[in-house]
This record gives structure tokens, sequence and C-alpha cells, in this order.
């Protein structure tokens, strides 16, 4: 039986593509140069060549929207986390705003700079079996995959690619049928 729900934040509970981009634009870099959206921000960072801290400075937490559902689907689950790689002080910001609180929220000092991990959810004495994770990128599904834990896709973002072995879910809500 599922005990946890683990969520990734962007592109899984958040649409925040624009929020992510506008910093790298507002740095001078190009529309067409911004490092693809799901990487480790010092390394999206280094290859875009600016740094780190001129792009949190820049970033508008007030640019991230909910996807459609989510407020539903988290209100419908008893226990659920965040497992992200975005920095503590943006995730913090953002999950105050929508008023979401998880039971857990792990961010990227977290993990040390490395890329986010599910062992430290299961360090709360839970088995993998007991926890799921949604999430919206190939990073995610290395992260489920990693620690033992189902995976399922949030395909209510359109930036998704699915994998054969991959649960789709089209919208957030579908979450709950897979969880009883």
């Amino acid at each position: 039986m599922v005990e946890l729900a683990v969520f990734d934040l962007d592109g899984t509970l958040v649409d925040s593509d624009e929020a992510l981009i506008a910093p790298f634009v507002t740095c001078g870099v190009t529309r067409a140069a911004v490092p693809p959206l799901g990487l480790l921000l010092e390394d999206a960072c280094a290859m875009a060549g600016i740094a780190v801290e001129d792009y949190v400075a820049a970033y508008d937490p007030t640019l991230v929207q909910a996807y459609p559902g989510v407020d539903d689907l988290l209100t419908g689950i008893e226990r659920w986390a965040v497992c992200s790689h975005k920095l503590r002080i943006a995730g913090d910001r953002e999950l105050e705003r929508f008023g979401w609180r998880p039971e857990r929220a792990l961010f990227a000092e977290d993990f040390g700079g490395g890329p986010k991990r599910l062992d430290l959810v299961l360090d709360g004495g839970l088995e993998p079996a007991q926890l799921v994770f949604v999430g919206d990128t190939d990073h995610d599904r290395a992260c489920a995959r990693a620690a033992g834990v189902r995976f399922f896709l949030a395909g209510w973002n359109p930036r998704t690619e699915a994998e054969p072995d991959d649960v789709v879910l089209s919208h957030p809500l579908e979450l709950l049928d897979h969880l009883h």
C-alpha cells in the first residue's frame, strides 16, 4: 500500500518554465542559448556563463503557477512530500505562496549539490514499495528507479517524454486512482 506520494516541484506540481528562463534572459543570455530545463542550477548557470548568485537574484517566484488540478490532488492525499533539486530559498517560497504543506520538502542543499535522491525520504522508515514518485524528466525517472520506487510521469506537462514502461498521468487527479 502506498504510504507517501513524493513529487518533483518544477514541471510536475508547478509550471515554472517562464520563471526558470527569465533570470537567464535578465542576465544577458538569449532565449535560444538558455540551457535545457531540468538541469542542476549550478550546471545550467555554468553552461550559460552566469553566476548562480546573479540567477537567484533575478528569479521571480510570482511567475510560477500551479498546474490545474494540483491543489485538488494535494488536498486529496493524506501524506505527500517534495523532492526537487531547486534551491531551498525558491522552493520554500513557492510552497508558502501556494499554501502547500508537504510532510517533507527536500531541495538541492539536501543532496549536497548532486542529483536528488529518494533515500532521504526512505530514511524515515518507509520501504520503496510504500512510495510513489511523480516527476516530469529523465532525472526524476532515474531517481525513482535508483531507489526502487514506482514512477509516474506528469503527462499534464507538455514537455514530458514518455518511455515504454512509464505510467503516464494526463491529469494530476489520476494519481488518486493509483494510491489505493
